[in-house]
This record gives C-alpha cells, sequence and structure tokens, in this order.
C-alpha cells in the first residue's frame, strides 16, 4: 500500500558534499565538476527507471544539460561551506506503474518548484522492484529574468542618523546617505577601537583603524531565499506532496491515501517507524540483523501490543456489567498484558544498557581517534612548511638549514609517535584503518539511535500500564454488584490460560525463549501494581466489606 515518506536535506560542501556528484548518483551518470576537478561516475550504478531537468523560464536552455547546470551552481557558491542545493527523496505508491510516477512527479516539481523559478533534477529509482521512489533536486539561488543569479545574502551597513542605527544595503544607502544617515567605522579611542561615524571622528581627531565599515553579523538574506529555507515553506511542501500523491491515487481509481501529518497530530499514540535505507535491506537480504530493521520490528511489535491493549480498554469499558465469568476472563486478560508490558520495559531496558555499555566503550576510544587523526594533520601541515621553508632557502645558509632540519626531524618524530598512538586506539577498536573506524562511528550513531527508540518506547509502554490498571480498576468501581468469592474463583480458573498465551505472544514479538527470571520479575511487577489482598470468607461480613473492597483489592 502508499505509504508517505518526504526526506528533505540540504547539499552543502560543509558536510563534503557536491552538487555534481548529487546529481550524477540519482542519474547514474558521469558528470565532472569543474569546481574541484573530480570526476563523480555512477554509470554502472542500477535501478534507475527515469530522470529529466526542469528549468523555468528564465533559465539559460544549455542548462539541460544537467553537467552544465550544476557546474554552474557550483562556480555562483565561493565559500567551502556553501550550500549547492536541496534534496527531496519521497517515496511514490506502489499501485501506479511508471507513466504514473511520471506524472505524478512532473505535476509535484512544476507547481512546487519551478513555478517558483527553481531549477530541478529528478530520477526514479526502483533498485529491488519493491522500493520505487524518487530524488528531487532543487537549485537554492533564486534567479533573475535575464537567467543570471540572484544574491542569498546582501551585505548591510549599520548606518546612524541622529542617534538612531538602521541597516542600509549598498543600494538603500546611496538614497539614505542624501537623508543624513552616515556608516560607521572603527576609530582609535586610546587602546580601544570604537564605531562612529567619520564627521563625529574627525571632530575629535581620531584615526581610523580601518576601512570596513560596520554591518550586521549575516548581512540581510534575500526574500525568495528566506521563504525556501522556512519551516513553513517546508510543512508545505511536505502536504502538497501528500494532496498531490492522493489526487493521483484517485484519478486513477484508488482508495489509497496518504497523510503527511505526524502520528501525535493525527490523534495516534502508536510510534512511527524510522527510515531503515537501502544498506540496511542489504544487510537483512544477505542473512544478517541490521540495527534499524530490528528497531523497526520492535516498533511494529510495540504497536501491535499498544493496539490491542487499546482496544482491549474500549471492549472493557463497554462490557464493564458483565456476567462474573466474562468479567473475570477480562480481568485477567489485562493482567497478562501488563505482565507483557512489564517484561517490555525489562527486556527494552537490557537492550538499552548493551547499547549504553558499548558507547561507553568506543565513544572515548572514537574521540580519542578523532584527536590524534586531526593532530596528525596538523603536524603534516607543520612539516610540509617547513620542508617547503627548508627548500627555499640558499645553499649557503647552513645554520639555518640546520635549524629547518632539527625542525623537521622533531615534527616528524612526532607525527610518528601520533601514528603510533592512533594505530593502538584503532586495534582497540578492532579496526586497522579510517575506514573501519568509519564504521565505528556508524556503530555509535545506531547505538544512539538504538537507545533513543527504546526511551521514546517506555513511556508509550508506561502510559499502556496506566491505562489498563484504569480500566482494570474501572471494571471494579462496583464491586457491590458480584460475589467477590466467586470473581475470584473465576480468575484463578483462567490465569494459566491467559499467562500461557501472553508467554506464547511475548515469544513471538522477541524472536527468542523467554527469559525466565525476567518474567518472574515482570510477573511480580505486574502483582505489585494490581495487588489483592485476601478477603475473609464469611458471608455474613460480606455485605459490609463490599463497601471497602475497592480500596482492600488494590493499591
Amino acid at each position: 500500500m502508499a505509504i508517505y515518506h518526504n526526506e528533505v536535506k540540504m547539499i552543502t560542501r560543509g558536510e563534503g558534499r557536491s552538487a555534481c556528484a548529487a546529481s550524477a548518483y540519482i542519474s547514474c551518470s558521469a558528470i565532472y565538476n569543474d569546481y574541484d576537478g573530480i570526476q563523480h561516475d555512477y554509470t554502472r550504478k542500477s535501478g534507475l527507471v527515469w530522470e529529466q531537468v526542469f528549468l523555468p523560464s528564465m533559465a539559460p536552455a544549455a542548462w539541460q544539460d544537467r553537467e552544465t547546470l550544476w557546474n554552474a551552481v557550483e562556480a555562483a557558491e565561493k565559500e567551502k561551506d556553501n550550500r549547492l542545493g536541496r534534496e527531496h527523496v519521497v517515496a511514490l505508491p506502489i499501485e501506479l506503474d511508471k507513466q504514473g510516477w511520471i506524472a505524478l512527479l512532473t505535476d509535484y516539481i512544476q507547481t512546487q518548484f519551478v513555478a517558483e523559478g527553481m531549477c530541478v533534477d529528478a530520477a526514479i529509482h526502483d533498485p529491488d522492484g519493491h522500493n520505487p521512489h524518487a530524488h528531487i533536486i532543487t537549485t537554492v539561488r533564486p534567479l533573475n529574468e535575464d537567467g543570471s543569479w540572484q544574491y542569498k545574502t546582501e551585505k548591510e551597513y549599520l548606518c546612524v542618523r541622529d542617534g538612531e542605527e538602521k541597516g542600509f544595503t549598498a543600494a538603500e544607502f546611496k538614497e539614505a546617505k542624501n537623508e543624513g544617515w552616515e556608516k560607521q567605522y572603527p576609530y582609535k579611542v586610546g587602546k580601544k577601537k570604537v564605531y562612529m561615524t567619520p564627521s563625529a571622528a574627525e571632530a575629535q581627531g581620531y584615526e581610523r583603524a580601518n576601512k570596513y565599515p560596520k554591518s550586521t553579523k549575516f548581512g540581510r538574506q534575500n526574500p525568495i531565499t528566506a521563504k525556501w529555507n522556512s519551516e513553513e515553506q517546508l510543512l508545505q511542501w511536505r502536504e502538497a506532496w501528500a494532496e498531490t500523491v492522493n489526487r493521483h491515487l484517485e484519478q486513477s481509481g484508488y482508495d489509497e491515501r496518504i497523510d503527511h501529518r505526524s502520528f501525535a497530530d493525527q490523534g495516534k499514540d502508536e510510534q512511527p517507524t524510522i527510515h531503515e535505507g537501502v544498506a540496511a535491506r542489504i544487510v537483512e537480504k544477505k542473512g544478517g540483523i541490521s540495527e534499524r530493521c530490528e528497531i523497526n520490528r520492535q516498533i511494529r511489535a510495540d504497536n501491535k501490543l499498544l493496539r490491542e491493549l487499546k482496544a482491549l480498554v474500549a471492549k472493557l469499558a463497554e462490557s464493564a456489567r458483565d456476567a462474573v465469568t466474562v468479567l473475570a476472563r477480562k480481568l485477567e486478560t489485562i493482567r497478562a498484558n501488563l505482565i507483557g508490558s512489564f517484561y517490555a520495559l525489562r527486556y527494552n531496558g537490557n537492550r538499552r544498557s548493551e547499547a549504553q555499555k558499548y558507547l561507553d566503550q568506543a565513544v572515548p576510544l572514537y574521540d580519542r581517534y578523532i584527536a590524534l587523526h586531526e593532530a596528525i594533520k596538523t603536524n603534516k601541515a607543520d612539516l610540509r612548511r617547513l620542508q617547503k621553508e627548508k627548500d627555499a632557502l640558499p645553499v649557503v645558509s647552513i645554520r639555518k638549514r640546520r635549524d629547518l632540519t632539527s625542525q623537521i626531524e622533531e615534527k616528524e618524530a612526532e607525527i610518528a609517535k601520533l601514528q603510533k598512538r592512533k594505530k593502538a586506539v584503532m586495534q582497540k577498536c578492532g579496526k586497522t584503518d579510517h575506514a573501519g573506524m568509519q564504521e565505528v562511528q556508524q556503530q555509535i550513531a545506531m547505538a544512539k539511535a538504538a537507545i533513543q527508540h527504546v526511551d521514546d518506547r517506555q513511556t508509550a509502554i508506561q502510559d499502556a500500564i496506566s491505562k489498563s490498571k484504569r480500566s482494570f480498576l474501572d471494571l471494579l468501581k462496583n464491586p457491590e454488584e458480584y460475589d467477590l468469592d466467586v470473581l475470584e474463583q473465576e480468575r484463578l480458573a483462567v490465569r494459566n490460560e491467559t499467562e500461557t498465551l501472553m508467554r506464547s505472544e511475548i515469544e513471538d514479538k522477541t524472536n527468542v525463549p523467554i527469559q525466565e527470571k525476567l518474567y518472574a520479575d515482570s510477573l511480580k511487577d505486574a502483582e505489585k501494581s494490581l495487588t489483592m489482598q485476601t478477603r475473609p470468607q464469611s458471608k455474613e461480613q460480606q455485605e459490609k466489606e463490599n463497601k471497602q473492597k475497592k480500596n482492600d483489592w488494590f493499591r
């Protein structure tokens, strides 16, 4: 069935990514990046279903070639941490065929991105025939009507007039200057630098420290760029994707629908699954166990338990005045479910402890590795500088060359020492190279994700326990309406059956034999939450004691 997935992420140089590489990947093509001189070749990648470049009317026609387009983007961005593009990864409904996917994507891209002036590079992937999805890469810098790039941010000068400070761009300042506004420059006032206007500084005879006027820290953002980067725009894109998919499903005669809202906004208590990714599926396909897939299996099991508990609570609320035998079975079913919930709490807690134990060991080692890695890089840079300085000296500078040679030898010794320490850290991690340590980084991230998942699920299970206890109490809110001796006997009669079913359900959910010690502790937890005290057996005292029985049964 159709599912909702719309992941949005930035393509930035600061994260080591490039727009050319991203485009080559989604289009399974080869693109040369003029900015860094790297050829990105993904022609051997499989799974490409369709690809196309979409351009607004003002974009140059030559940009229909994606290599030309993204090299133009790379050329427009000068900084090492610039944002180059925005990538949307969306899940396609399996109900539609290839032509349906293309029509759906074209509709969404034209209305949401191209109409706003963005250039778009899109592709459909379905590597295994069961996971159709699309990659949509958009430009993040607006275009002028002549096809040239607009600015993302513009320098904003903080000017002063009559004690009031206000920001102006360079174009705005041309008019503001005629209205009496002045730029502020740094002037030397004693040992300090103070920003003031040239007229005020000249009157006091201060010397200007430099030629750079006072300005805002980040400048003034292009309003179009600000809109594209806003959280409101992101939410609108997510909602528009759901609406577009649902419209195309309806036009194709399908009843399935998707919803962009979170489970919480939809009023659902269930926990959403996490994105598994192709790497996790490959691990599972080869017979291994992926941490992300395992988390999703646990989420589905927890959600199933939560749905069952909610359904049971609703059913019990409707039948609170049922016959004693029916009531006894319902009470014991809740009790068994409580045992299962407490078992889930303890079982998840053990998993969390294992993940935390790994983090306690791995994180310090990985942090030490990163520190050594950076130290080696710094020392190598110093070594290259010293060697270059030595090579530039004339042969006759014997003393200087001897000093530099000594420094080079010391630096080489320091690098060797650091590399030895780095190797020792990698050996402690069971790795031999940088790629292996990147695996450690990924394992640390997965362990943290597992801990976060357990923490989130523990709260949901605690809520389910609270609801079950309230339902249990609601069923017994009028103890005078039935014989408590008979009810207790009926409960004991079905207790073994309900516990046996719960034990079987626990093993089905965890896929491992039940841990008896853990189960025994969980049973104690359930009994403690619903403690029953022995009621006197005298029939003569029943009427009097029934009025207080509710408090005697639970605490």
